[in-house]
């Protein structure tokens, strides 16, 4: 199993997170697979036929992000798709009076959002999607080994806290473990 499907049955923000991170990689190798081969797939002990697969899946990513229109930026499809199921699911805790916890918890992560939001303009994202935007800053900024400031990592450890829910109650939700509506 690739460690996209592994994080997509494990944890849905981790698996977003993981793609949104993949998209970047992709463009960062100019949608080229020989190169992708060379610093991401070689030399890492991978069987010839986990080599292929992994090739294979990288291939078809730069083909959808090529025929998306994703090459410079933006989100395939299917990120889009999955980050919609999340908002989604997001109105429907709030809406339910039985997911009390849920809501308390996006209480204390709403004056972060609030405050991200409206450094964004005209037209903010949504809530999960301005969540996941803080959560993939904060994951460049560390793989960039660059500080953040108290502040910024304590909004960081809200907005976690909260996604992490809501990854939870996707996850039961998904399985049939809880009745959302």
């Amino acid at each position: 199993m690739n460690i996209a499907s592994q994080k997509r049955k494990e944890n849905i923000a981790e698996y977003l997170l993981y793609m949104w991170q993949t998209e970047d990689l992709i463009r960062a190798h100019g949608l080229d697979l020989g190169k992708i081969k060379a610093s991401i797939i070689e030399n890492r002990g991978l069987t010839s036929e986990q080599e292929h697969e992994m090739a294979e899946w990288y291939d078809s990513l730069i083909e959808m992000m090529r025929h998306e229109q994703v090459d410079k930026s933006g989100h395939l499809q299917i990120n889009k798709n999955t980050l919609g199921s999340l908002a989604w699911l997001h109105r429907k805790l709030l809406e339910n009076p039985k997911f009390e916890e849920y809501r308390a918890e996006f209480y204390r992560t709403l004056p972060y959002i609030v405050e991200l939001r409206s450094k964004e303009g005209a037209n903010p994202p949504g809530e999960i999607e301005t969540c996941f935007v803080a959560l993939y800053g904060a994951l460049m900024l560390r793989l960039q080994r660059k500080p953040m400031n108290s502040d910024t990592e304590a909004a960081i450890g809200q907005i976690a806290r909260f996604i992490a829910l809501l990854a939870k109650y996707f996850h039961l939700e998904e399985a049939d473990k809880i009745e959302i509506e």
